[in-house]
Order: C-alpha cells, then sequence, then structure tokens
C-alpha cells in the first residue's frame, strides 16, 4: 500500500507561480511511474504531467505544455508539479498518483491516489 500526501496548493493571481508536491511512503518509490492530475468541479479527472521511474517525462498536456514542469526527488520520496504563469482555467483540485512501472495518461492506469490539493488562479 502506497499513500501520498500533496501539499502546497493555495490561491495565487493569473500569472502567479506555485510548486505542488507529492511524498510518497513507497519504499521502492524509485520503481514507480509518478502522475499528476487535476480535476474542477463538474468535469472529469484530467492528466497533467508524469514521470517514470528512470525520469522520462510523458508529454505534457497541451493546456500545461511550456508552463508546468514535473520532477522528482528519489532520495525524498516525493515528486514535484512546478506550475508558472499561472491562468484561471488551471483552477482544479490537483492529484497525485503512482503506480510500479509504466503508467500512461489516464486515472485507470495509476493505483494510487492522494486526497488533492486545492489551487484556485483569481483573474
Amino acid at each position: 500500500q502506497v499513500q501520498l500526501v500533496e501539499s502546497g496548493g493555495g490561491l495565487v493571481q493569473a500569472g502567479g507561480s506555485l510548486r505542488l508536491s507529492c511524498v510518497a511512503s513507497a519504499r521502492t518509490f524509485s520503481s514507480y511511474t509518478m502522475g499528476w492530475f487535476r480535476q474542477a468541479p463538474g468535469k472529469e479527472r484530467e492528466f497533467v504531467a508524469a514521470i517514470t521511474w528512470v525520469s522520462r517525462v510523458t508529454p505534457y498536456d497541451d493546456s500545461v505544455k511550456g508552463r508546468f514542469t514535473i520532477s522528482r526527488d528519489n532520495a525524498k520520496n516525493t515528486v514535484y508539479l512546478e506550475m508558472n504563469s499561472l491562468k484561471p482555467e488551471d483552477t482544479a483540485r490537483y492529484y497525485c498518483a503512482a503506480v510500479l512501472g509504466y503508467a500512461g495518461v489516464v486515472p485507470g492506469d495509476y493505483n494510487y491516489w492522494g486526497q488533492g490539493t486545492q489551487v484556485t488562479v483569481s483573474s
């Protein structure tokens, strides 16, 4: 069982930045693909970014490309999502997800989920 705890969300003005963190309890964190998803009210959960156990980054969703950066620190069992040039449409609850081995861009590819952290971008 892997527990994921996200942090770093908050309220920010458009154009601002936030860095989300997700700490995993997995003893073999370095073997997991880690992903970030987001879900806005009334919408489906959508892929944002993912990084494999060898730090290969899955292509970002077009909506965040060039603005968001995913990274990981295996020594700290942590994955990050650096978010710059935030837009009101980035407002959502952001979830960290994990799976042992490779994963794609759909939520069903991931076995473990955090509780999420809210990001609100004001215009």
